[in-house]
């Protein structure tokens, strides 16, 4: 017994009984119904690069990192569901997932957007020393600061900073990390600047 491509309803002939669809057709719209969400998806992850560093979270780097891997593992579940049910597999579990997983980069984006804009607690200033500094390129380019860490268990800290605080600090220089708690409890930075 076979599901529907389109519905997921359990079919025994080639015509669904649920939508009507034969199975050509059934393909044809999950094809479409791909394409749509899929192009959702990829918006919401570019999206959410920008989103990221409006209210920049101490692990941006862990954030960033998970967010490519996902959508790399999203693309290719996209890419063997389409090679599976070219293949008259069943897909409808993996469908499941892959459409599950789609929204997370706007998830994602709103819940740091979220996280820094509505914070009410007042920032935490830390002194820091700035070990090193580095310049990221490409079409967003980033460049962070160094320092050392004010949390346990770490020796330092990546702080994203502006164009003019990367230019103005250099290694050896003293300076203060004002961090915010953030409303979800994901710590952000609020500024950078000399003692």
């Amino acid at each position: 017994m076979n599901r529907c491509l389109d519905c997921g309803t359990e079919r025994d002939t080639d015509q669904c009984p649920g939508c009507g669809l034969t199975s050509l057709a059934a393909e044809v719209m999950l094809r479409r119904r791909l394409v749509r969400r899929t192009a959702l998806f990829l918006v919401g992850a570019v999206v959410f690069v920008p989103a990221s560093q409006a209210f920049p979270p101490l692990e941006v780097d862990g954030i960033l990192i998970f967010v490519g891997v996902l959508f790399f593992l999203v693309l290719a579940l996209g890419l063997w569901m389409v090679d599976r049910a070219r293949r008259g597999e069943e897909i409808e579990i993996v469908k499941r997932v892959y459409f599950g997983l789609l929204p997370v980069p706007w998830i994602l984006s709103a819940l740091l957007f979220i996280n820094g804009k509505f914070d009410p607690y007042p920032p935490k200033p830390v002194t820091a020393s700035v070990v090193s500094k580095f310049s990221m390129p490409g079409f967003l380019r980033t460049q962070r600061l160094v320092v050392t860490s004010w949390r346990d268990g770490r020796q330092i800290e990546r702080v994203l900073v502006s164009r003019d605080d990367y230019g103005r600090f250099k290694p050896g220089d003293s300076v203060v990390v004002e961090v915010e708690s953030g409303v979800v409890g994901i710590p952000w930075v609020y500024a950078v600047y000399r003692p």
